[in-house]
């Protein structure tokens, strides 16, 4: 599945999932615009791509304020002559509970995962809109984002405000033939080795040792590089036709996640009381409420 001819720029590309990301798209042919806060870490990440044979020049800078989003597509244009696709990867953690984050824990996961989504995604779409081309804006969301996460607020609430912009997205840019899609990627990374039951096995991981199959095969827990085929196939005209989709990838595992529906409905002429609430929700609705978390560690609330 080849990308020739097509230009690339994938924000957080310096390591883990973002690298893999820029490297595969390299190898399916596309020249790639790497970026990433550390200069030296996209300057490896180019030198790598260009060894083999790629094409790929390093534009460092903080994800998240407009100058940065600008300055990528302008040099994906200057240096390439077009754009065609942007990967928005860049992010940060910082876990803490409710009651111990602060707003600077809160702004910095705000500020580079959903503000550098947004002012790299008007970027790009200004850019395709402008060209009559069409594009690509893949967007990377979490389970977190999908199912909530305990100690993650700012990154449960960024992920699940990317899934819902790039379904906004879908539908603005849809008439200039631009996709709009999210991935859900699960893989073992440095992100993934903060959650301390995969710590070990990130370790492992590390050291060269094969990735147990329960973890891949049950919890969709592989490298990063059985992540990137996502994002190649998104890139390619073969996805010209998926637009407003999260799908999930990691280990063994592809999942599509559903949109957000309607559960149930009742209606009251007149309109509810409180005890009509009570009543409805006890008779009606209770046995069709979800609990939160990921499906495998969903408990009721005590």
């Amino acid at each position: 599945m080849r990308l020739d001819d097509r230009v690339a720029i994938v924000t957080g590309a310096g390591r883990s999932l973002g690298r893999a990301y820029a490297r595969a798209l390299a190898e399916a042919g596309a020249a790639v615009v790497v970026n990433d806060v550390d200069a030296a870490a996209a300057d490896t990440v180019v030198a790598e791509i260009t060894e083999t044979g790629g094409r790929a020049v390093a534009q460092a800078g903080p994800v998240g304020p407009a100058s940065t989003a600008q300055a990528l597509v302008e040099r994906a244009v200057t240096e390439f002559g077009r754009l065609d696709v942007l990967v928005a990867n860049a992010g940060v953690l910082r876990d803490r509970v409710l009651w111990k984050m602060t707003d600077d824990d809160f702004d910095a996961v705000v500020d580079t995962h959903l503000r550098g989504s947004f002012t790299c995604g008007r970027a790009a779409a200004q850019h395709f809109r402008d060209r009559g081309e069409g594009g690509r804006i893949i967007l990377v969301g979490s389970p977190a984002g999908q199912f909530g996460s305990f100690g993650q607020t700012n990154y449960s609430a960024v992920k699940a405000g990317i899934v819902a912009m790039a379904r906004t997205w879908s539908l603005e840019l849809a008439r200039a033939g631009v996709t709009v899609n999210t991935i859900v990627p699960t893989a073992l990374s440095p992100m993934t080795a903060t959650i301390p039951e995969y710590a070990q096995a990130y370790q492992d991981h590390v050291a060269g040792l094969p990735i147990p199959e329960h973890l891949r095969r049950e919890r969709a827990l592989g490298s990063v590089d059985d992540v990137a085929p996502l994002v190649v196939w998104l890139a390619s005209d073969r996805a010209a036709h998926v637009t407003g989709q999260a799908i999930g990838i990691g280990g063994d595992r592809l999942t599509l996640y559903a949109h957000p529906d309607v559960l149930a409905t009742d209606d009251a002429p007149g309109g509810w009381s409180a005890e009509a609430i009570d009543r409805a929700w006890s008779e009606r609705f209770a046995a069709r409420a979800q609990l939160s978390g990921p499906p495998s560690r969903r408990e009721q609330p005590a």
